[in-house]
């Protein structure tokens, strides 16, 4: 749900890579895949009405009321923390290493990734489960079309509390650019505030003297410093919030270590069991191999009870 700001005339290499509906890594490295899975083989791919490894996600997902009391909560939480954000000069949402220059003057803006985060993508996957499928261009690019997608419960509320309290609401995606205006059509129709075309970031934006690694973020979130002192960073996925070099178990600690403090705070995470880089680093990031082969390295990372 990875960066270079690649230039439109490359922009058809990474269209796999969809963010919060990103496409994993082409290759078995340890970069992180923030976006969907590229499409298994079709010998792996799982029979309609056979076992998925993503129904529960996406049952629960669409059906508990715990998702809709967490994704509430997060939302709620944050919008009780925008005056203490406001009104503390030196409170900034981006790394160090991201802000390129100083926030002091600059107008306040909150970074919200969309896929999971403000846009509820979960009768996409349902279709998935419903056909032994796995996501690809085609199937996403015609969801995105379709201008179908829900707010999570509690988004409109806090993004319009932003809205009236001067704040900007960027919105840094992995879908990519060619989809900004059906992105920015479904967002308006959910109920968000939308400033202009421009609070659109997706892959592919090209962000001068920044050289973006696959889906990464880092490229755009240097981009958004540079016009807006970000109070918050809201996403679903690490990448959402700082880049993640090395997307395996110790490097994804680490980085939680280093920034725990900033959950809750300035960084809100929301929930998403259906698919991202956490599930990529369970089977190396590898999306060639088959959907059996990754759900045997899926089984063989869990902690089983002697």
């Amino acid at each position: 749900m990875p960066i270079r700001a690649l230039p439109l005339t490359t922009l058809a290499c990474v269209l796999a890579l969809a963010a919060c509906k990103p496409a994993p890594p082409s290759t078995a490295s340890a970069t992180p895949a923030e976006a969907k899975p590229a499409t298994a083989p079709a010998a792996a791919a799982a029979k309609p009405g056979g076992a998925d490894d993503n129904l529960n996600a996406v049952l629960w997902m669409q059906r508990s009321v715990e998702y809709r009391a967490a994704t509430e909560t997060v939302y709620r939480a944050a919008a009780d923390k925008l005056d203490v954000a406001l009104k503390q000069p030196n409170w900034d949402a981006l790394v160090p290493e991201e802000r390129g220059n100083p926030a002091k003057g600059l107008k306040p803006a909150v970074v919200m990734d969309v896929d999971e985060t403000v846009l509820d993508n979960s009768p996409y996957q349902a279709r998935l489960v419903r056909d032994g499928k796995e996501y690809d261009e085609v199937t996403w690019d015609a969801w995105v079309a379709e201008k179908k997608a829900k707010p999570l419960p509690g988004v409109v509320d806090f993004a319009k509390a932003a809205q009236a309290k001067g704040v900007t609401v960027l919105y840094l995606s992995n879908r990519a650019v060619h989809l900004k205006d059906a992105t920015l059509a479904n967002l308006r129709q959910a109920g968000l505030p939308v400033a202009d075309d421009s609070v659109f970031l997706g892959l592919g934006t090209v962000v001068d003297g920044c050289e973006q690694n696959g889906s990464e973020k880092n490229c755009r979130r240097l981009l958004a410093g540079k016009q807006y002192r970000v109070l918050m960073q809201f996403g679903d996925q690490m990448g959402d919030f700082v880049q993640v070099v090395a997307n395996t178990p110790e490097g994804r600690d680490a980085l939680l270590e280093q920034y725990h403090d900033w959950f809750g705070e300035r960084w809100w995470m929301l929930p998403n069991p259906s698919y991202g880089s956490w599930e990529a680093m369970t089977f190396n990031n590898d999306y060639s191999q088959s959907r059996d082969a990754r759900r045997l390295a899926k089984r063989a990372a869990l902690d089983v009870a002697p």
